[in-house]
């Protein structure tokens, strides 16, 4: 069970980058919204480029800080988004249960642009069914991304970032698994002090640390 530390709590012992990756629309932003504000929003706007937040937690004994990054999910872009594949911890592929599409799309493009940019050979994957709050209006079931996920070798959960469904659950999972995956941490003890940014301009940029 991860437990979220306080803001003033600086001791760190991994630092671990995770993306969202997924179609637009799909919900990445408010998945990310709710885990690290506890927040939604029902008018939030599409994510232009990558945008991220930082989250703290407890860990069995381990005290983690996640760089969460929401990829944006438009073709146009694309191109801005393929250098934030480096280092990646954890990934996580989201679609949308009210869109069959979009679990579609996971495997035909997103998996694919993973394989091409991806760093970490042992980076954990999880698939995520969003916007399990739609009733009705839902087209995927639960054994169909189920299977999906199991067929790629991924982690699997089902979420409501409206309805605060299983989102902190999705990511303790996924942390508690590359905890677990020792050639992860070989140099996430390396920046607990910075949030460290790709920038296809500079390569690497390190910024100071913030909460957010």
């Amino acid at each position: 069970m991860a437990v979220e530390l306080q803001p003033t709590e600086s001791a760190i012992d991994f630092t671990l980058k995770i993306l969202l990756l997924g179609d637009s629309g799909v919900g990445k932003t408010s998945l990310l919204t709710r885990f690290a504000h506890d927040n939604f929003d029902e008018q939030v706007a599409s994510t232009i480029g990558v945008d991220f937040a930082v989250k703290k937690l407890s860990v069995y004994d381990k005290r983690v800080k996640l760089t969460v990054w929401d990829t944006a999910g438009q073709e146009k872009f694309r191109t801005l988004t393929t250098t934030f594949y480096r280092g990646a911890k954890g990934i996580i592929m989201v679609y949308d249960v009210s869109r069959p599409d979009t679990l579609l799309h996971l495997e035909e493009q997103w998996m694919r642009e993973l394989e091409l940019h991806g760093t970490e050979a042992d980076a954990v994957r999880m698939v995520v069914a969003n916007k399990v709050d739609v009733g009705d209006a839902r087209r995927v079931s639960w054994h169909e991304g189920s299977d999906f996920a199991r067929r790629h070798g991924c982690l699997f959960a089902e979420t409501s970032a409206k309805t605060n469904i299983a989102v902190a659950n999705a990511f303790e999972e996924l942390v508690l698994k590359i905890l677990e995956t020792p050639s992860l941490l070989e140099d996430a003890g390396l920046r607990s002090g910075t949030v460290l940014l790709d920038s296809p301009q500079s390569g690497y940029g390190v910024y100071d640390y913030c909460y957010c």
